[in-house]
């Protein structure tokens, strides 16, 4: 089949409960982004508050400001912008009134501070500066902020005080970049640059237009709220609340349904969906299943299983990712597999790229931020590294954290950078251990492993004329049984094998053996 011709089918499942907003993005079902969004946290990427200098660190080259969160906001330098006297300057008018109409047309901007200034010579104690939070506070450090404020849009992200209009790296068509440019320039408001979107490519000058409006009447709310300002620090303008701003950064043509458990939510969506696609409105569904709807779309199962120290592979592979103060550590393992009619370079490149996908996925899933060091299987051949490195570059392209990838080393390492913005999604799969104490792998987890062992004794040549018995405990022997179709009915249809489900009340919880017929151990 040609593949220009094959559909890659996106959903969105949101699941709201009391205290945070759930957000699994789907990729023909399989579950590649999660994202969480909190009610009490206050500090999102993208949030503008007035702060007060605490105190300038000329050590540093960076001030600490307070926003109002328990440790104090960090400011270097060279993230206060060159435009900051600007800024200053028109903040002062909207105070005294000078500027009502909140836009710059007139507006004369200010000498811009020198590059490679000192943090002492511009900013002092308990002095008021607007800024932007660019890095949510995580563990022990405050939020990461700069004074270079910016309004991100659907299509356009909005600079005040600037002239420039710069283009997504991402779009390559060069007379698809200049088109863009041009438009946009003619449409561009005095006094304000633009960086245009990936996702603007193709669109027309009205959609372009209007989103450009949108941004210029935040930008205007800010400003309101400026003037208004009776305490200090304080908030002048949110980010669009998670579920918004997610679909304002991925929602494209493919998207095929929007599900979600809350009817406040759906309308708030659906509304949503209406100013950025209004022919996309109907894939917004509610749903009303007494079933939990993580559930129902296999989003619990997958988040058991890929969230632990060892992520299972197709064909036997995994991986183990560590994680440290420093740096993420991934080794790739190809496991017990052997394929006699490939060599053990093939069987490695084999893995390596299986890995290098699921790589690609883990890193946006659990949102892995900082150092991320990958110790692939070794390969002999440059041409092989180099295609297993272009691999890896493409899986990563649909990414929008900033990233860098370093080719392998001598040792056979490629070292990965991913911009850290917000704290790692981190969750918990272990559970009490039922036999002694400490903790095991989800139950969940043990139905993977028990298919993925069943999946290497069938395909072995010496196990095709044994009869295949599971000696397994009572309560996980009921649950293979269990349903219609059950487990085992699913393992007849793929395996084209019977398997025999004996329960043995003397195996722990997690224990599992497959035997054949005189009760001696199946070997993958």
């Amino acid at each position: 089949m040609d593949t220009k011709y094959l559909r890659v089918n996106k959903e969105l499942i949101i699941r709201s409960h009391s205290s945070a907003v759930d957000f699994a993005l789907l990729k023909d079902g399989k579950l590649i982004e999660l994202n969480q969004e909190v009610e009490d946290n206050k500090f999102s990427v993208g949030d503008i508050f007035v702060g007060k200098i605490r105190k300038a660190v000329p050590g540093l080259n960076a001030a600490f400001v307070d926003v109002g969160h328990e440790k104090d906001g960090f400011l270097h330098y060279h993230d206060l912008g060159p435009k900051l006297p600007s800024l200053v300057k028109y903040i002062k008018q909207i105070s005294t009134g000078k500027n009502k109409d909140y836009l710059l047309k007139q507006f004369r901007y200010e000498k811009d501070i020198d590059k490679d200034g000192n943090i002492g010579d511009t900013m002092s104690p308990k002095q008021t500066v607007l800024v932007q939070v660019v890095k949510e506070p995580i563990s022990t450090k405050g939020p990461r902020l700069s004074s270079e404020i910016s309004l991100a849009g659907r299509f356009m992200v909005l600079m005040p005080f600037s002239d420039r209009v710069s283009i997504s790296t991402k779009i390559e068509d060069r007379a698809e970049k200049t088109r863009l440019k041009k438009l946009v320039q003619s449409i561009r408001p005095k006094g304000f640059g633009l960086i245009i979107r990936t996702v603007a490519e193709g669109q027309k000058v009205a959609a372009l237009d209007a989103d450009i409006q949108q941004l210029i009447t935040r930008w205007k709310n800010l400003s309101a709220k400026l003037k208004q300002i009776d305490k200090y620090p304080t908030k002048v303008l949110s980010e669009i609340n998670r579920s918004s701003s997610i679909l304002r950064d991925i929602f494209d043509d493919s998207f095929t349904g929007i599900h979600v458990d809350d009817a406040e939510m759906q309308s708030e969506i659906q509304d949503y969906i209406e100013t950025i696609a209004p022919d996309k409105k109907s894939i917004v569904k509610l749903y009303e299943h007494h079933l939990p709807i993580f559930e129902k779309y296999g989003i619990e199962r997958q988040i058991k299983s890929s969230f632990g120290t060892t992520v299972s592979m197709q064909k036997g592979a995994y991986l183990v990712i560590e994680h440290t103060e420093a740096l993420h550590v991934i080794d790739v393992n190809s496991g017990n597999r052997s394929n006699r009619s490939k060599s053990q370079e093939e069987t490695a490149m084999e893995v390596n790229l299986i890995a290098a996908s699921e790589i690609a996925r883990q890193l946006r899933l659990r949102d892995m931020g900082g150092i991320i060091v990958v110790d692939f299987i070794d390969l002999n051949s440059n041409a092989n590294r180099k295609k297993l490195y272009e691999h890896l570059t493409n899986e990563m392209s649909a990414d929008r954290t900033k990233h860098k990838i370093l080719p392998p080393s001598r040792f056979g390492l490629i070292q990965i950078t991913r911009q850290r913005v917000r704290p790692e999604m981190n969750i918990k799969t272990k559970e009490p251990n039922p036999n002694v104490n400490g903790e095991v792998e989800a139950p969940i987890v043990l139905i993977d492993k028990i298919n993925t062992e069943l999946s290497k004794i069938t395909k072995n040549k010496r196990n095709q004329k044994e009869k295949i018995f599971l000696h397994i405990h009572p309560f996980v022997a009921a649950y293979l049984l269990s349903g219609n179709p059950s487990q085992r009915l699913k393992w007849y249809f793929e395996y084209k094998k019977w398997i025999r489900i004996v329960p043995r009340h003397a195996y722990q919880y997690l224990e599992f053996r497959f035997l054949n017929k005189d009760r001696r151990r199946l070997r993958p």
